[in-house]
């Protein structure tokens, strides 16, 4: 054993295990047990055929095979950058001239998680705030810890972040004199992980002209994590918030393909301001000159022969139908339960369900009723901020239905109720008793 203690660095002692990790162990630990916790994908649906013809026609041509197998540049393929602009501004409707941007603001990462991390070394400073929705993407919370900067959220309606919250907030940092320690506004706007709500079409051109007004002194970034956008099952796509951005200054786009095609190839990409790009692509060179560029080329050739999109069609088919037996399954079983509300997602992976008296966080009394039952969720406590009081809501859960299958979507909400139900059950003969 080491006779000295390590001396670690504050950023180190103030990064943490993120809280989800115990529930991927217990689920990975407990094979009978029905897990709506992790975001993972499907794995039937996973495109093994289509990227198996990729890698075996860039296997085919040397040529190519051998640029893949080099080294890339710190910013990315060139050719995937100039692809992934031009899906992004044909989704938006617009040309790339048309909102300032050209393949030189485009970045490659190794997954959305990367640019997340590496726009906090730009940006943050410990005491730097964020502003986020309540509830968001916990793992950011976790990051954002990593940096020391610190986290205020503004209220959700069904129509995503509340923007006259979020203004009056903004002018409340403005008179305390803590505007200046404003960096960034963050939304995942496209059905919400956690929520899976979707933020209106009028807000998104609201947010970009509150992040213009306020930033007065120096510059509030929009962090628009776009990662769940084309799995839409219904209705019409929206315009993207950097769609609201002509001048190219205030909003950092980030996507993936890990949702939409394959965690596998850990690639996600971003569309930036140049004065982000710069310092942002010195960071990423002292991580990893570059992300792997085997995985590019294979990207790129999904995107060039239309696997990427063929894909895309196939997967919203089996999320759409995975959502609705989620929603039938939570209609039969919670119809009558006092006190119960959940969203209704157009896209993405998430349901978010609401129980009134019933404690959902992760030391309340359904997350061990449920392993019980053999149903594990995450507790919604996670992607809020504590207030004022330094109290978060505990009657809240993320029901994902991405990895379950057809068949366990059913069963695992009946095993969710009758946890509740046990719950229940509990509070009268402890009622009662006080009664006594």
């Amino acid at each position: 054993m080491p006779t000295s203690p390590l001396s670690r660095s504050e950023k180190s002692r103030r990064t943490t295990d993120s809280p989800i990790s115990y529930f991927i162990q217990k689920a990975l630990e407990t094979p009978s047990l029905i897990s709506f916790a992790a975001g993972l994908v499907d794995e039937g649906s996973l495109p093994v055929s289509e990227v198996g013809t990729a890698m075996a026609e860039l296997v085919a041509d040397p040529t190519a095979a051998r640029a893949a197998l080099q080294y890339g540049s710190t910013q990315g393929l060139p050719k995937l950058r100039e692809q992934l602009l031009q899906l992004v501004c044909v989704a938006d409707g617009v040309r790339p001239s048309d909102v300032s941007l050209s393949v030189e603001d485009v970045c490659i990462t190794t997954g959305s998680q990367q640019l997340l991390y590496l726009l906090g070394e730009v940006l943050f400073d410990p005491g730097d705030i964020v502003i986020a929705e309540a509830p968001s993407y916990f793992v950011y919370h976790s990051l954002l810890q990593s940096h020391g900067a610190k986290v205020l959220s503004v209220p959700m309606d069904e129509h995503g972040m509340k923007m006259d919250e979020l203004e009056s907030l903004l002018e409340r940092l403005r008179r305390s004199g803590e505007l200046s320690r404003v960096k960034v506004i963050y939304t995942v706007d496209y059905f919400q992980n956690p929520t899976g709500l979707t933020l209106a079409r009028d807000r998104r051109s609201k947010l970009v002209e509150l992040a213009r007004r306020y930033s007065t002194n120096h510059r509030i970034l929009i962090l628009e994590d776009a990662a769940y956008r084309e799995l839409r099952f219904s209705g019409a796509d929206l315009p993207s918030v950097k769609r609201f951005d002509p001048t190219n200054e205030f909003v950092v786009y980030t996507s993936t393909f890990s949702k939409p095609c394959a965690p596998g190839l850990k690639t996600g990409y971003a569309i930036m301001p140049p004065d982000v790009m710069e310092p942002l692509l010195h960071l990423k060179g002292s991580h990893d000159f570059g992300s792997a560029n085997l995985m590019q080329f294979v990207a790129s050739r999904l995107l060039a022969s239309g696997a990427y999109a063929s894909h895309l069609e196939e997967l919203r088919e089996v999320y759409c139908r995975k959502r609705d037996l989620m929603l039938e399954a939570l209609d039969a079983e919670f119809g009558d339960f006092p006190g119960v509300s959940w969203t209704i997602p157009a896209g993405g992976l998430y349901v978010w369900l609401t129980l009134d008296g019933i404690d959902t966080g992760p030391n309340g009394s359904l997350v061990q009723a449920g392993l019980d039952a053999g149903v594990l969720y995450v507790p919604g406590e996670f992607g809020h901020v504590p207030d004022e009081n330094g109290r978060v809501p505990t009657n809240e859960c993320r029901l994902c239905f991405g990895v379950a299958t057809t068949e366990q979507i059913p069963e695992g909400i009946r095993r969710l109720r009758r946890a509740c139900d046990t719950i229940s059950r509990m509070s009268k003969t402890k009622k009662v008793k006080a009664e006594v």
